[in-house]
């Protein structure tokens, strides 16, 4: 996919870019698969605001997605690639041949009428799923499990990936989008190639309009507050603020907030570059 630039007849389009949706092939999601979804606009169950600046936007439908691509050893045809409102990356309709139909996330590359399998039977190709214990190594995949049969947790954003490293004994080394490098068990499952829409980060709304449509509100900072609305409000003139914080006081910028003895540090090589 690959990005649109407007032509500035209007001040929303001087800076408006966009993904054009030519790799699409439908417009309408498939019916099955399809749940309403609900919005709090921030609210708990009392009416009370617990979370700022979410409110508006318009009406989606959940898309119910396969990230555990369980169908061992049975083939499926793509039949579509399809926008999801509700993520960054594509999405793929499958039909498989038992008759059951299933959305994945579209890797970059895949095609209509493109045959994908998973399992142990499986091969290398873009959108078959495999366990870590059978990817070559040095393969890009996406949509990776921490845990054996917990469905894919890491890599599901448009453009993402990670790279299988090396494996020894039951763990598999991989490199995460992030630049960490971690340790997964073989029999975790994992997706060949990267995510699709690789083009998400070049978007520009142009104008406020675009992203109240995706139910954001308008963000205040906490310098512009009053002392009792946030640690950063207040002072004479126009005030820095002093160090970064959020709302309830929680250092920000630099402050780490990982606990230094969660329990899956033991499977960190190495940490995230900052």
């Amino acid at each position: 996919m690959g990005v649109k630039k407007y032509n500035p007849v209007t001040p929303g389009q001087r800076f408006k870019i966009v993904v054009d949706f030519n790799s699409l092939t439908t417009s309408r999601p498939e019916k099955s698969l399809v749940t309403a979804k609900g919005r709090s606009g921030g609210r708990n169950n009392t009416g009370k605001m617990t979370m700022r600046y979410i409110g508006g936007g318009h009406r989606k439908k959940l898309r119910t997605i396969d990230f555990k691509r369980d169908k061992y050893g049975i083939e499926g045809v793509v039949k579509s690639i399809e926008y999801d409102p509700n993520r960054t990356a594509n999405i793929a309709l499958v039909w498989y041949k038992d008759g059951e139909k299933r959305y994945i996330i579209a890797p970059t590359g895949i095609r209509v009428g493109q045959k994908i399998n998973s399992g142990e039977n499986a091969i290398p190709e873009i959108g078959n799923a495999m366990f870590l214990k059978n990817i070559p190594l040095g393969t890009l995949v996406h949509n990776v499990e921490l845990r054996p049969g917990q469905g894919g947790k890491m890599a599901r954003s448009a453009g993402s990936y990670v790279q299988l490293a090396a494996r020894e004994g039951k763990y598999a080394t991989v490199k995460m989008p992030s630049g960490e490098t971690r340790m997964i068990l073989t029999s975790c499952m994992a997706t060949i190639g990267t995510v699709s829409n690789e083009e998400h980060d070049k978007v520009s709304h142009g104008k406020a309009g675009r992203v109240r449509w995706l139910g954001r509100r308008p963000r205040v900072r906490g310098v512009a507050m009053n002392p009792v609305d946030h640690p950063m409000g207040g002072g004479e003139g126009r005030a820095s603020g002093g160090h970064p914080r959020s709302r309830t006081g929680l250092l920000a910028k630099g402050f780490k907030t990982r606990k230094p003895k969660n329990a899956s540090n033991k499977y960190i090589i190495e940490r995230r570059k900052k």
